[in-house]
């Protein structure tokens, strides 16, 4: 019997080792392979895209091996790192630091799929997650190994990537896009965020980033859409100026190349473009513009020629050369329409997601109305840094809009408009729940810390203690009746402490008195005759009892 429970014992082991490798949580191998497998096929969409414009151009410039250096380094400008073309007519190698924008979605799209699906680990609902560090690190470890050999690789192209550059943009775009992965693997927490901002921002003003509930609060929310409003604007205004200039626009893809295959190039090129040509155009709606070389600015108020610059379908956009008209001043509708949008946000939060603040001041909706506007100028700021940048040496030093100025004139744009729109917005809204009778406490009035206690309707006081003694003589006055149906308040009797006994006593726990002072509820009298009625004026004999 002893041999058959051994050998049944022997036999459950590896069933039961076999269930533990299946439910456990997978490791930091997961993490590498999955960062690995990320930057491959970004690297292997890139390599497709460039061998079919290779294949398919009648005067290639180089072999395939060029084409795959090339590959290798839009790969890397996808990330933000700044190139350098070493064959130039001057032989002085010139960088080429304006990144399309569009192409960077594919790296950090693909980092954050890896990143999240690493943390989940391909589990059931019911099995645990991976930590989120090793989730972290493995993918970020495994994106970085293969790109530093893609990296060395382009280095021998003609595009060579700058390694200052490339060695901070793409390790910052990995753990960005894998942090975001794994935050929202773990169904987007708000601790992290928390943490963040309460190193950044003061305590009275981390709400209107980030709500109670974990979500984004009222001035994160009014900066997305005010941002979004300018981006959007941007575009509209660069197609109505494509329209407007469609000549000159297609009579550069003549002038660039011949052919469908070099048309076909320098369309995608212009659809990578694109959203950098919106912010360029959102920047021109805010005033300060954008750069086309050293010195040659273009604003609303004006323009001036820029000799150097090649032809270039989305360049066929920029105003003509010479002082700006009404028509070039009409632009400004898009940063007050953009204001307007903001301030409806805020108004609107100011009354309805007040939080434990309810109904917020007129100083306060102001107040949140130019944080608002100062957050989306962070966002707008940040977009025309990515935006722009070198594309050569000398007069091609500086390419596209200034980041700090397009922030400040959409601090100072936005700011203004906004807060009067969240102040209209705020009072026609009160004023429309005033009319209804919407008079609820979360809306109209703060709630108080502390909540009152309900007051008896009918109940006398006790006469109140004061500072100075009672005379020996005289007898504290009999409490008033209470009623059966009245809730009891122990802080209501407040009678004499000698009368009842010093408070916490345990003897009077024997004797029926509440240790606190308050005398016992008195039973009801239910066995006492009913009075007999009062006599009449001419009565002299006693009535018998009814």
């Amino acid at each position: 019997m002893a041999g058959v429970i051994q050998t049944t014992v022997r036999r459950s082991m590896p069933a039961s080792l076999l269930l533990r490798v299946r439910h456990r949580s997978p490791g930091l191998a997961n993490g590498l392979v999955g960062g690995a497998l990320a930057a491959g096929l970004g690297l292997a969409a890139f390599t497709v895209l460039v061998m079919l414009l290779w294949v398919s151009s009648p005067y290639p410039d180089s072999g395939p091996g060029g084409a795959l250096h090339v590959a290798a380094a839009l790969w890397l400008l996808a990330h933000g790192a700044e190139l350098v073309r070493v064959d130039t007519l001057s032989g002085a190698p010139a960088p080429m630091g304006v990144p399309p924008l569009l192409l960077a979605v594919v790296p950090v799209w693909l980092l954050h799929r890896a990143a999240r699906d690493t943390a989940e680990g391909g589990a059931r609902d019911n099995a645990p997650l991976m930590p989120g560090r090793t989730a972290w690190a493995g993918v970020v470890l495994g994106y970085l190994a293969v790109a530093a050999p893609a990296a060395l690789y382009a280095a021998g192209g003609a595009l060579r990537p700058s390694w200052a550059w490339t060695a901070l943009c793409v390790p910052l775009v990995a753990l960005v896009a894998a942090g975001t992965g794994v935050w929202t693997a773990y169904g987007r927490p708000s601790g992290p965020l928390e943490q963040v901002l309460g190193a950044v921002l003061p305590r009275g003003a981390r709400h209107l980033v980030l709500g109670p509930d974990g979500r984004p609060g009222v001035a994160a929310r009014a900066a997305a859409a005010g941002a979004t409003v300018l981006v959007a604007g941007g575009a509209v205004l660069l197609t109505v100026s494509l329209g407007w200039h469609f000549g000159e626009t297609r009579r550069t893809f003549g002038r660039l190349t011949e052919g469908w295959s070099g048309w076909l190039a320098v369309l995608l090129l212009c659809v990578t473009l694109l959203p950098n040509a919106a912010v360029w155009a959102a920047a021109y709606a805010l005033g300060p513009g954008f750069l086309l070389g050293t010195g040659v600015a273009v604003t609303p108020l004006g323009a001036r020629a820029a000799p150097l610059l090649p032809p270039f379908p989305l360049l066929a956009a920029v105003p003509d050369p010479g002082a700006g008209t009404a028509l070039h001043g009409t632009v400004v509708a898009l940063p007050l329409t953009a204001g307007v949008v903001v301030g409806w946000f805020v108004g609107r939060g100011s009354v309805t997601g007040g939080g434990r603040f309810g109904v917020w001041t007129t100083g306060r909706t102001a107040g949140a109305a130019a944080f608002a506007a100062g957050l989306c100028g962070v966002l707008m700021a940040l977009l025309a840094g990515l935006a722009g940048g070198p594309l050569g040496t000398a007069a091609l030093a500086r390419f596209g809009p200034v980041w700090w100025q397009v922030g400040l004139a959409t601090a100072v744009w936005l700011g203004l408009t906004a807060a009067a729109t969240a102040l209209t917005v705020r009072a026609w809204r009160l004023r429309r729940s005033y009319r209804r009778g919407e008079r609820r406490a979360d809306r109209v009035v703060a709630p108080r810390r502390r909540p009152a206690l309900p007051r008896p309707a009918r109940r006398e006081r006790l006469p109140r203690r004061t500072w100075f003694k009672r005379k020996p003589g005289r007898s504290a006055p009999a409490p008033a009746p209470v009623a059966a149906d009245e809730p009891y308040l122990l802080l209501d009797d407040d009678g004499d402490d000698r009368a009842h006994g010093a408070p916490g006593d345990l003897r009077d726990l024997h004797d029926g008195t509440d240790p606190f002072g308050v005398r016992p509820r008195p039973e009801p009298l239910d066995d006492l005759p009913t009075p007999s009625p009062p006599a009449a004026p001419g009565d002299t004999e006693p009535r018998p009892p009814a």
